[in-house]
């Protein structure tokens, strides 16, 4: 049994399965070898039978009254935890249909974060900055699953949820946005007035970093592999070799915010035409972008051609924005 937000919108082919975002599916699928079975809520039956399914003609449909549990007894013999390594890989290279959505919704988030970092002032407070992206993204279809925002008084906290303190000279900006099941996860930086050199330096450090980690990522490598190249690289690059203990570095990227977030060892292979959103970081200094291997390299998906740019290993990477 599929029950997931990420597996079951997966398997419906990019199908909205939430009402709350921080609630469980309204759904879940019971895969049989002789057919599927789609177990909803009956009040949300039919909106979703209407609006999210583009065809429902394979699926044989159970409602499911609202004060009982999706799973019910005996449905399924095999739960999708079981399977978790087999679903990962199933759903890794993503199909052309899934990779047109995947572009216009990365494609989007970066014009979004473009927009709103464009407008910000030094004295606009964190939460300002939080609520115009969340806006923009909502305006657009996107579920804004993160918003994050650190100005210059709070850079030193990796998940900057935003407070009322104001960006003053410097600001990052972190959106994760969901649209048809997939997720697109981008962080820009912009600042007000000359860099510091400490800084400017410690951003380009961490995009040589980064550069690293996308040349290992390579089909058939596995994504133990290629965290270890990014652990190699802090040292090569002039940070403490202890940096990738201070926050997580990535992973894979789709159906879920990281699918999975690489870790130490973990045995995940590299596809061809898989989503990837690395997550390099250092004190004052972080890149991430959803990109597409495939073919021997990497394809920038969150990519806005508005944002300034620098080539690094012949990929263009984002710098802080400029404003004045």
């Amino acid at each position: 049994m599929l029950r997931s937000h990420t597996a079951v919108s997966w398997y419906l082919d990019g199908a909205r399965t939430h009402v709350s975002l921080a609630g469980d599916p309204v759904a879940a699928v019971v895969v049989r070898r002789d057919g599927d079975e789609l177990r909803v809520f009956a009040n949300e039956a039919d909106r979703l039978l209407g609006e999210e399914l583009v065809s429902a003609d394979r699926l044989d449909i159970v409602r499911v009254p609202w004060h009982e549990t999706l799973a019910g007894p005996g449905v399924a013999e095999l739960d999708e935890a079981d399977a978790a390594a087999e679903l990962r890989a199933a759903r890794a290279s993503l199909l052309p249909g899934e990779l047109d959505r995947y572009r216009r919704l990365c494609r989007e988030v970066a014009e979004v974060l473009t927009d709103v970092a464009s407008a910000a002032d030094p004295v606009a407070t964190e939460r300002r900055l939080a609520a115009r992206l969340a806006g923009e993204l909502a305006a657009r279809g996107i579920d804004p699953l993160v918003t994050l925002v650190a100005g210059r008084s709070r850079l030193a906290h990796r998940h900057p949820l935003a407070t009322e303190a104001p960006i003053g000279d410097r600001a990052m900006l972190v959106v994760c946005g969901r649209r048809h099941g997939l997720i697109a996860n981008a962080t820009r930086w912009l600042r007000f007035g000359p860099a510091a050199h400490g800084e400017q330096d410690a951003m380009r450090r961490i995009l040589d970093v980064e550069a690293d980690v996308f040349a290992a990522t390579r089909s058939g490598a596995t994504l133990g592999e290629v965290f270890d190249a990014g652990v190699a690289a802090y040292a090569r690059h002039g940070f403490d070799a202890d940096e990738w203990r201070h926050h997580h570095q990535g992973g894979a990227a789709g159906y879920a915010g990281r699918d999975p977030r690489a870790v130490p060892g973990i045995a995940d292979v590299v596809r061809e035409g898989q989503a990837f959103a690395w997550n390099p970081t250092a004190a004052g200094a972080k890149v991430e972008d959803t990109v597409l291997a495939g073919s021997g390299r990497i394809d920038v998906l969150t990519a806005d051609p508005r944002w300034p740019t620098v080539s690094i290993a012949g990929v263009e990477r984002p710098l802080e924005l400029d404003l004045g």
